[in-house]
């Protein structure tokens, strides 16, 4: 339970390292792009769709049964990842929501342009394969090393998430801001806790974070704003969950 006014104790810096490795990206890869909000509002549509209208979205669009049926029936805040391909660091990221507990349909909130694992999706996830996971994961946890921006989420503001300043420049604000997705980690702590309870080989600090303009070494990026306003909008009263990998996947 977040305490109002505070932040929870910060993590010993040796959680940093577990992080750092995992979820950053300091090769010194970078390229132009991916920082600006897509979209937002009704009718956009989700990656792959014909655009219809918010009252039409009974599933979360281009997600197929094995997934979609992952999706907790009390969720009504989905954050979508739709990977461009298994092996592109490209995707975009949807927000979809639901305005009520009786409401049976999505609506697509707003839209990013994002980076994935540099080297694509993967539906087994280990340490150091430079993919992010496909699946559906719950969203617990937020942090960073800016001060809380209002989150809903439990924010812990912590300077062991700094990215080390020996990676590229482009590189040093990737965990401003932070949003832990569960993947093989303990719910109800920090991002950089480094427990994981399916063993270190299966990988973690697997999160949303601010964009670098490439690839990541697991993680989902997008940029600042679109950090900022889910961090201001998913709330654990409604049950958060990212779903994602790429479009083949995610439709299997």
């Amino acid at each position: 339970m977040r305490i109002a006014g505070a932040v929870r104790v910060v993590v010993a810096a040796a959680a940093c390292g577990v992080l750092l490795t995992s979820c950053g990206s300091g090769d010194g890869s970078s390229a132009k792009g991916g920082g600006a909000d897509a979209g937002h509002g009704k009718g956009a549509g989700g990656a792959g769709s014909d655009g219809g209208r918010a009252a039409d979205l009974k599933r979360i669009p281009d997600v197929g049964d094995r997934l979609q049926s992952r999706i907790p029936k009390d969720s009504r805040q989905v954050v979508a990842v739709y990977g461009e391909g298994e092996d592109s660091a490209k995707s975009k990221v949807v927000l979809y929501t639901k305005s009520s507990e009786t409401d049976t349909t999505w609506e697509q909130n707003r839209s990013w342009p994002a980076h994935n694992g540099k080297k694509g999706w993967t539906t087994d996830h280990h340490e150091d394969d430079k993919r992010s996971p496909v699946g559906v994961f719950t969203l617990t946890d937020a942090g960073g090393v800016l001060a809380d921006p209002d989150a809903k989420l439990p924010y812990t503001k912590s300077d062991s998430m700094q990215a080390p300043h020996y990676w590229p420049k482009t590189h040093w604000h990737d965990f401003d801001y932070v949003i832990a997705i569960d993947y093989n980690r303990a719910k109800g702590t920090p991002p950089n806790d480094p427990t994981r309870p399916q063993g270190q080989a299966k990988g973690g600090s697997i999160w949303l974070h601010m964009d670098h303009g490439s690839g990541t070494s697991g993680c989902v990026s997008l940029s600042k704003s679109g950090m900022e306003h889910l961090l201001r909008t998913l709330d654990p009263k409604q049950h958060p969950v990212v779903v994602m990998g790429d479009k083949a996947n995610l439709k299997a």
